[in-house]
């Protein structure tokens, strides 16, 4: 099973085929348990408030391609406000 490195690098060169399954080890990686679960959505708690949302959902085992871009939007900015500390 690969990584979280090895799933993100995969997610970003190719975000329309993408399982929901990996997306969710990504956000539970970097935005840590979903407060929601056990319904057709999954929502993570960011450190802003606002968009980007990380809202996934799973259409048929699959994530969705808009909604793998905005928890790329996220993970960036998570990662850009950890540089600034």
């Amino acid at each position: 099973m690969p990584g979280v490195e090895e799933l993100l690098r995969c997610i970003r060169e190719n975000p329309g085929s993408v399982r929901f399954r990996d997306l969710c080890k990504v956000c539970d990686h970097f935005f840590g348990q979903a407060r929601q679960r056990g319904t057709s959505h999954r929502v993570y708690k960011t450190l802003w408030q606002g968009d980007p949302r990380v809202n996934i959902q799973s259409h048929k085992g699959k994530a969705k391609a808009y909604q793998v871009k905005q928890v790329l939007k996220a993970i960036d900015r998570l990662e850009a406000l950890d540089v600034e500390k």
